[in-house]
């Protein structure tokens, strides 16, 4: 994924606000990729299933933040079209471009791309680091500095507002109104605080969040909790992890594997060509359908929540949280229950000769396979 930088000297207000949205864009990229893997779990009460709910939640809230932070500087955060590429490589912004971007049950190896991409950037290798935002920390780093760069200009698009609405101040999300004896600068560094330490940890040899966050495990840690098996337990107070001895930091308690549907990795047609070789394919299709049309009206009821008159964005919150409910029944009961058929199996690399290794790589072949959720937004094309 090329990634066109804009030269820091460049990057004044506008630049600023296009970033911010491009960090919605980001936040939300990821939440398809927890959900897939999360949906993928047979019992929906293992540890494993509230760790990543647990991370979920955090990544709704990271998005609110950045939508919130659009608004505040006179921006309209664009929600209703954000319609992610799947089956490819990177996320938003050019961020970590070398992150395998894939619609896929839970697995030791979607474990280690979920950990790429919450990965602190001492945490990488050389040539992992050598891209223009190999983290995500880094891309909130450069929205750091250029907001520290412009905070005269900050302070006056916070008092002058725009039309947008600011979400989630009566749930506990940071919000940026004008307030006297506050300075929206400090605010907007806090924002970006609990977006990074969440996700990366507090800095350089840990992994865990601050003491404003009581240093709970961050976003990375939580999944490389699940990848080991074992609950993150530092070995002692001095020794700072590594890439070299990560492992030593994850001998606590044991997290039974759970049980997960072999769901078929989604490739970049969204099945288009499995479903020409299914006969149950009509079936099929409603069920997958029926889960878009949910997603889709999900990120409508978002974006009506920041757009819309300020007296509906309560309900269209609602509204929204309603269509998650049904995503996660119409995935976990309705598409998942509907099994790919052998002759479709026997003919993926056929069908899909440049992707079959990456389907191979994320799905058993050599079992039963079912379909899993692919979140094509309406609102927008691919």
């Amino acid at each position: 994924m090329a990634t066109q930088v804009t030269p820091v000297f460049l990057r004044d207000l506008n630049w600023i606000r296009g970033a911010l949205q491009t960090a919605v864009a980001l936040e939300h990229s990821t939440m398809p990729l927890y959900c897939a893997a999360m949906y993928s779990l047979e019992v929906q009460n293992y540890p494993s299933y509230n760790t990543i709910r647990s991370v979920l939640m955090e990544e709704m809230v990271h998005m609110a933040i950045a939508a919130n932070m659009v608004a505040a500087l006179g921006g309209t955060p664009q929600i209703a079209t954000l319609n992610p590429t799947y089956a490819s490589r990177g996320l938003p912004g050019g961020v970590a471009p070398d992150l395998p971007v894939i619609l896929a049950q839970l697995s030791p190896r979607s474990l280690e791309n979920f950990m790429r991409l919450e990965a602190p950037e001492f945490m990488l290798n050389a040539r992992q680091r050598a891209a223009v935002y190999p983290t995500i920390g880094a891309f909130y780093d450069a929205i750091r500095e250029a907001i520290d760069s412009h905070k005269d200009a900050l302070r006056r698009a916070v008092e002058q507002g725009g039309p947008a609405n600011q979400v989630g101040g009566n749930l506990g999300y940071l919000t940026f109104e004008p307030a006297e004896g506050v300075d929206p600068v400090e605010k907007f560094h806090a924002g970006l605080d609990i977006i990074t330490e969440q996700g990366e940890g507090q800095g350089q040899g840990t992994v865990e969040a601050g003491e404003d966050f009581q240093k709970e495990g961050s976003h990375y840690a939580r999944f490389a909790e699940l990848r080991y098996g074992r609950r993150y337990l530092a070995p002692d107070g001095e020794t700072e992890i590594s890439r070299e001895n990560e492992a030593q930091f994850f001998q606590g308690e044991e997290i039974v594997w759970p049980v997960v549907i072999n769901t078929l990795a989604v490739p970049s047609d969204g099945y288009r060509a499995v479903l020409d070789n299914d006969p149950s394919a009509p079936e099929v299709r409603k069920e997958l359908e029926g889960f878009d049309d949910a997603y889709t009206q999900m990120m409508a009821a978002l974006d009506r929540a920041w757009n819309g008159p300020v007296e509906t964005w309560w309900p269209s919150l609602g509204a929204a949280v309603t269509q998650m409910d049904q995503m996660r029944v119409r995935s976990c009961f309705n598409i998942m229950r509907h099994p790919v058929p052998e002759r479709a199996i026997s003919r993926l690399e056929a069908l899909y000769p440049t992707q079959f290794k990456a389907l191979e790589r994320y799905t058993d072949l050599t079992r039963p396979v079912f379909y899993g959720p692919r979140f094509i937004n309406n609102n927008g094309g691919r």
